[in-house]
């Protein structure tokens, strides 16, 4: 019989914390002397005690600790405990003569709940003060001492680990979790006491980073549930994926503890605002995430969303039990596991009679076959009364849950520590000595900590400096497919790097979907990125001459290149020339050629006919410098059309100009020096000076010299050189841009070396103008006078031509063509006017070229003085003729006329014959 003691004072040792030693006192001092067992708890004696904590229920409604039994997480992992335990008191060589007991509690997957039931595992280790406690009726009071435990496998919720791990750390007492994966818990310098079999969530984080790197997607949003598990491992992502870079946050929402389904519907009409960010990491607990996916449902919006679930999702079903449509296509971690092939013998073949240390069996099994065992069932009365004789996996579906291996790894990592720390402290002792005893939590921890074994599934059992076991996941993705209809499939693995294969989407896409804030850009393309959010962008084209050369830069291209097609690279700017074949070279050269033929016959012909008197009467000496500027009129034509170099581009600057220059200077010679005898005539019969050949040659060259001088100093100043010149053929159309081969030449340069013959032609004109009243029968002012304004016509449509094609696409080839056929014809016009005529006359009518008596110049200019004022009265003539009356107007059968004209003649001093030909 239990004795009623009242305590009137208690004292406990210092160094705990005050807040966690009055949590202590209220809990013992509600207690009494009694022995302090907490409700629903399993006890397994041994020698030596582990304590257990596991989710056998869910989270209660408010006001109410623990809701529904949890099957799989509950029942399976508590159960993988139990299996373990006998496993290791059946195994002779793993802690011989020694029996592992323990301590289970449920933590009804509420954090503050476990803290207050995880006191019981640190009661023996509080050293109570009874001498001043007396029972009732004077007697002193009985303490049944509790059992010490050791160390703790758990627990499984990381808020609920995090909880329990602050106070067992203050005793000291070693912690073994085979779920808790919150990156948080990786500090040992606040969680030093913990430790774990599962990988942390900072390797589940880096796995889903590269898994949504893999897929190419860089927005995406976040849903965690309120906790460390889900926050912390949100946390987790977001850290390395800014590490990462490349990987935006769309939105990061967070699932309240005591949600509502309204709570689910808002954050789906979240998510949806950003539309294009459809990958969401899930953190969430299995009761969130189907929350989530009825969410997802009710807003039809199945196949939207690209789910990446972390391992609380894993390839359960419990998750997505009716809501299979809503999580095709999910990507799942789970950390490498196997299927405990003994444990399923084990656990199917638990029945009401053989299980009865498992307090909460019972519950399992009403609500395993759905069916009622007692009165104080929660199940409704219309349920069918349990027979008993049901089995697991036949009466009912089973599936081993995920995480029994991991319990199984714990519980033998424990062991492991406790069987290695027994060989070093007790080496002549083959069971439990009080050296374990004293040794303490820090001791076995070490041991723990440097454990290294194949665990259940064949793979290694460790643990770093943290506590942490190494990361390795198999990573499952959700598909659908005519043939198994729903189910989990294996895709790949995690171990510090990825591996991908076989996957599918939703809508039976083969193709990854997109996740992104804005679409690739296309290849000629730069990002201009928001401000603020590094994976959303503008696509801003690489135009004009500008090359990429990253995904956010362009860059103009060097001045002798262009960009390629795509704008991803320069290449060289083709360089183009006039060639030969151009129809802009064909015509000048063949009117060139045609002109270069007939020079060369009339020069041919004058020198055949050298002393015949119309080659001496049209001035030999200045013929052949006429027709030598000609020539080289015709020959500049070459010039202009062959491949410029040094050689091409000197000759150029040479002939140019010279061409013009020695045939406008013979010409200006020779108007000038009949301007000079008719202006002289009228004075006095005296010879004007100068009008000798020689003179007029040394006149002629002087002019000439002039044109040679400019050229020389240009020489010098300039050296001529050919060039690739890439303005003029530079288009806004990259494409179109050519480099244009040329001589070192501009237009302003061209009009220079051609200024000096323009004045010369307009020189000879005004002195065409003046003579043009010299009868044509006397000398050659009026074909002069026609060969200088058809030439003026001709370069003043040039000029304008030649200067308003210097922007066109074009101009190349227009000024060049323009340039020398104005060339040629001014030089046609020449050949043409002045020497075909008497060409014809030398080679058609012979006749007419005969020897003539030579005449004083008083007599020629005084005949040709008289003839023109004769030729001026036009007033007398019918029909407005004028003509001469010296030779015109004379009827040779008029013996009277032929006398009166021959008086006439006589008063002048020219006889009859030379009035038919008369020439200065």
């Amino acid at each position: 019989m239990a004795r009623l003691c009242v305590r009137s004072t208690n004292q406990l040792n210092a160094g705990v914390g005050l807040k966690v030693l009055w949590m202590l006192y209220a809990f013992l001092d509600v207690a009494g002397s009694q022995e302090i067992y907490a409700p629903h708890s399993i006890r397994v004696e041994g020698d030596v005690t582990l304590g257990g904590l596991f989710p056998v229920h869910a989270r209660g409604v408010p006001g109410m600790p623990c809701g529904d039994i949890k099957k799989e997480n509950g029942i399976h992992r508590l159960e993988a405990m139990m299996y373990a335990l006998d496993q290791i008191n059946g195994d002779e060589e793993l802690l011989p003569n020694i029996t592992l007991g323990a301590r289970i509690l449920d933590t009804c997957s509420r954090d503050t709940y476990a803290l207050e039931q995880s006191l019981t595992f640190v009661q023996a280790l509080i050293q109570k003060d009874t001498s001043d406690v007396r029972c009732t009726n004077g007697e002193p009071p009985v303490f049944v001492k509790p059992e010490k435990v050791v160390g703790v496998v758990g627990a499984s919720a990381s808020s609920v680990s995090i909880m329990v791990a602050n106070i067992l750390r203050l005793f000291q007492i070693p912690q073994v979790s085979y779920a808790s994966t919150a990156p948080e818990l990786s500090d040992d310098r606040r969680y030093d006491f913990f430790s774990r079999v599962v990988p942390p969530d900072s390797f589940q984080a880096q796995a889903m980073v590269d898994i949504v790197k893999a897929m190419g997607w860089n927005y995406v949003s976040t849903v965690a549930s309120e906790g460390s598990y889900g926050e912390k491992g949100v946390d987790a992502f977001m850290q390395l994926s800014r590490e990462a870079g490349g990987i935006c946050i769309a939105q990061s929402l967070k699932i309240p503890h005591d949600h509502k389904p309204s709570d689910f519907d808002k954050i789906i009409r979240l998510l949806l605002e950003t539309r294009y960010a459809r990958a969401v990491i899930l953190f969430a607990s299995d009761e969130d995430i189907r929350g989530v996916l009825n969410a997802t449902k009710r807003a039809e919006q199945l196949g939207h969303f690209l789910w990446i679930g972390s391992d609380s999702w894993g390839a359960k079903n419990s998750p997505i039990h009716q809501l299979e449509e809503a999580a095709v296509g999910a990507v799942t971690i789970l950390p490498k596991r196997a299927t405990i092939n003994g444990f399923d013998a084990y656990f199917t073949s638990r029945t009401l009679e053989n299980n009865r240390r498992n307090v909460w069996f019972a519950e399992y099994w009403e609500e395993n076959f759905n069916c009622k065992l007692m009165s104080s069932s929660k199940k409704d009365d219309s349920s069918r009364k349990c027979t008993g004789q049901e089995r697991i996996g036949i009466d009912s579906k089973y599936e081993q849950e995920g995480k029994v291996q991991f319990v199984i790894d714990a519980v033998y990592a424990m062991a492991h520590a406790l069987h290695n720390m027994q060989r070093d402290l007790c080496p002549e002792n083959a069971g439990y000595c009080p050296e374990m005893d004293l040794a303490g939590g820090k001791k076995l921890l070490k041991y723990i900590r440097s454990v290294s074994f194949n665990g259940s599934a064949g793979t290694s059992v460790t643990f770093n400096r943290n506590g942490d076991a190494p990361g390795r996941y198999d990573l499952f993705q959700y598909q659908w497919n005519n043939i198994t209809g729903h189910g989990y499939k294996m895709i790949g693995q995690w171990t510090e790097s990825l591996q991908l294969s076989d996957m599918q989407w939703p809508r039976g896409d083969l193709d990854i979907p997109i996740s992104v804030c804005s679409l690739p850009c296309r290849v000629h393309e730069r990002k201009k990125v928001v401000k603020g959010m590094p994976c959303c962008w503008h696509c801003e084209a690489c135009d004009g001459y500008q090359y990429k050369t990253d995904e956010f830069n362009c860059k103009l291209c060097p001045y002798d290149m262009r960009p390629s097609a795509n704008h991803s690279s320069c290449q060289p700017i083709p360089i183009v020339k006039l060639e030969w074949h151009s129809p802009w070279a064909v015509i000048p050269v063949f009117l060139a050629m045609l002109g270069i033929i007939a020079t060369i016959g009339v020069m041919a012909t004058f020198i055949k006919y050298n002393d015949t008197p119309i080659v001496r009467a049209s001035g030999r000496e200045l013929s052949y410098v006429l027709l030598t500027g000609i020539f080289f009129c015709y020959i500049i034509t070459f010039l202009m059309i062959a491949k410029p170099d040094v050689g091409v581009c000197s000759f150029r600057r040479i002939f140019l100009g010279l061409g013009m220059c020695i045939s406008y200077a013979a010409l200006l010679t020779k108007t000038n020096r009949i301007y000079r005898i008719f202006e002289q005539g009228k004075k006095s019969v005296t010879a004007p000076k100068l009008i000798s050949p020689t003179s007029q040659l040394a006149i002629t060259s002087s002019l000439i010299s002039v044109q040679l001088l400019g050229v020389l100093i240009w020489f010098g100043v300039d050296p001529p050189n050919s060039i690739i010149d890439y303005d003029e053929q530079r288009t806004i159309n990259p494409d179109l841009a050519q480099g244009v081969l040329k001589c070192d030449i501009t237009d302003l340069q061209i009009i220079c070396s051609l200024g000096y013959s323009i004045l010369l032609m307009v020189t000879c004109t005004v002195y065409a103008i003046k003579t043009r009243g010299v009868p044509e029968n006397f000398n050659e002012a009026k074909p002069i006078g026609f060969t200088m304004y058809t030439t003026c016509i001709v370069w003043l449509a040039f000029i304008p031509i030649f200067f308003g094609t210097a922007q066109s696409a074009e101009k190349l080839y227009i000024q060049t063509t323009t340039l020398t056929i104005s060339m040629n014809l001014s030089a046609s016009v020449a050949l043409g006017m002045l020497y075909m005529p008497k060409v014809y006359v030398i080679i058609f009518h012979p006749e007419l070229n005969v020897q003539k008596r030579k005449r004083s110049f008083k007599a020629v200019v005084t005949a040709a003085t008289v003839s023109t004022r004769l030729s001026h009265k036009t007033s007398d003539r019918p029909n407005g003729e004028a003509k001469t009356e010296l030779c015109e107007n004379v009827d040779p059968t008029s013996d009277y006329r032929k006398n009166n004209l021959k008086k006439k003649l006589g008063q002048v001093g020219c006889g009859w014959k030379q009035c038919k030909y008369i020439s200065l």
